[in-house]
């Protein structure tokens, strides 16, 4: 069994302490910015934690990816 990497995407000053946990940080402080994090995602990315703003950047894209993958959690605002 293989095991996926976790991977943090939004605002620096929130997710820049977690590449010390060894996650994937993907910075993205615009919306823009976020949808190309998101798209970059390395594919075997099985955990993505998102901030609230960049939860609500992606809107709909995280959606069109196949088979349930990634899992996703949005940190409370």
């Amino acid at each position: 069994m293989t095991v996926g990497r976790v991977a943090a995407l939004g605002e620096r000053s929130r997710v820049a302490g977690l590449a010390l946990a060894g996650a994937v940080v993907l910075v993205a402080d615009a919306p823009d910015v976020v949808l190309r994090g998101w798209r970059s995602l390395p594919d075997d990315v099985d955990l993505v934690i998102l901030t609230a703003a960049a939860a609500e950047a992606l809107g709909p894209e995280p959606g069109e990816r196949t088979g349930g993958r990634p899992l996703m959690v949005v940190m409370p605002p």
